[in-house]
């Protein structure tokens, strides 16, 4: 079984169920600019999304997998003008906040996808298309039991590392020990990835602080970067 069948079968999803309700700015904004920044999910015809045709313009795309509020997005896409940044979140008011950053900056360089990003990656993300992947804080699923529903499993990865062009980057920070541990152990696996530096990366200056960083900062948990490149199969 390959990675892209075995995702599913394992029964992991980017996201947590839950409802959150719009707040009545977020409300406006997806009125007036979903048409123009965002794509639901299931309304994507079957086959591989164009990038350069949904930014635009042709250049190198990274996928934020859970965006949450959209607040470190922002940032980084106005960080990184020369970027396409692609926000994948299940929950509308996230989207609809970051679409408030989106208009508040005039950001041009911002897409939004509604809808679980590992269907997306499996069938709408050509191989070899990424420049990266981030995911910064997934949900750790703290109780052993709940272990398998964590989102990075080595199927997982596998299917990330093949969207991944040769020198594209997956960056992974969390604030769970256990859950680093495994993320680690993961990725090291992955022969299609390396890691940029031996063990835990240094927290990169330019990723923004989180709110779930903020807390686990405040709670007394170390939280922890991963930084791997995508080799080519002859490098590996």
């Amino acid at each position: 079984m390959n990675a892209v069948d075995q995702v599913r079968q394992e029964g992991v999803f980017s996201h947590v169920r839950r409802s959150v309700r719009m707040t009545v700015g977020q409300q406006r904004v997806w009125e007036t600019h979903w048409s123009e920044l965002g794509r639901r999910l299931e309304e994507l015809p079957p086959g591989q999304v164009d990038l350069a045709a949904w930014f635009e313009r042709d250049a190198p795309t990274v996928l934020e997998i859970g965006s949450g509020m959209g607040d470190a997005t922002a940032q980084l896409a106005v960080a990184a003008p020369e970027l396409n940044h692609l926000a994948a979140e299940v929950y509308p008011a996230g989207l609809g906040q970051l679409m408030l950053w989106v208009e508040k900056y005039d950001l041009d360089n911002v897409r939004l996808l509604h809808g679980d990003a590992l269907d997306f990656l499996r069938d709408h993300v050509a191989p070899g298309t990424l420049a990266g992947v981030r995911i910064y804080f997934p949900d750790p699923w703290p109780k052993k039991r709940h272990h398998k529903r964590r989102l990075v499993t080595r199927a997982f990865v596998a299917l990330v590392a093949s969207r991944l062009q040769p020198g594209g980057t997956l960056h992974l920070a969390t604030d769970w020990a256990d859950y680093a541990d495994r993320m680690l152990e993961i990725c090291e696996a992955e022969p299609l990835l390396r890691n940029q530096y031996d063990g835990w990366a240094p927290r990169p200056e330019w990723r923004p602080v989180t709110k779930f960083e903020t807390r686990a900062q405040a709670e007394g948990r170390e939280c922890r970067d991963l930084l791997f490149t995508r080799v080519t199969p002859s490098d590996s």
